[in-house]
């Protein structure tokens, strides 16, 4: 069986306002211009990109679950879901799909309800506190972990 092309961005509760909520800490950057990022990205290296973004739990595990079926990887930022999600997580882990985790800020920098992540023990790539442009560097990173684990 050959590994699809294909990776999973997931974009967590709140996300739908990236431009406009706390452009101090997020940027001005839209929604609409990391899912592009992230497909240029993408694109470079050989793969696609299939977007997510909601503010219910529900709707991400679901998209989670099917990456299975054509999937290679996914890269998240589970926003505040990251501080309190186990079933996330779980969903993360239970895929057995590589997981790159990013934050536009620097979570470890912030309140310190923010320092732990329920995804980084599943996630083999973290990218924290880059802005929008880790992103890109969370696609290049996971791909490189896609095509490591095509080859071997």
């Amino acid at each position: 069986m050959t590994t699809p092309r294909r990776l999973l961005l997931v974009n967590g509760p709140n996300l739908n306002l990236l431009g406009t909520r706390e452009p101090a800490i997020y940027g001005t950057e839209t929604l609409a211009d990391v899912e592009r990022l992230t497909a240029d990205t993408a694109r470079t290296r050989g793969f696609e990109v299939r977007a997510v973004q909601s503010n219910h739990e529900g709707v991400l595990i679901d998209a989670i679950h099917a990456a299975r079926e054509d999937c290679a990887g996914i890269v998240i930022n589970p926003g505040g879901l990251t501080h309190t999600s186990v079933v996330l997580r779980d969903a993360l882990s239970g895929v057995d799909l590589p997981v790159a985790e990013v934050h536009i800020s620097d979570v470890r920098a912030r309140e310190p309800f923010r320092h732990h992540s329920y995804v980084a023990d599943v996630a083999v790539v973290h990218v924290i506190g880059e802005g929008v442009a880790g992103y890109a560097r969370a696609v290049t990173l996971l791909c490189d972990v896609v095509s490591g684990r095509a080859e071997g």
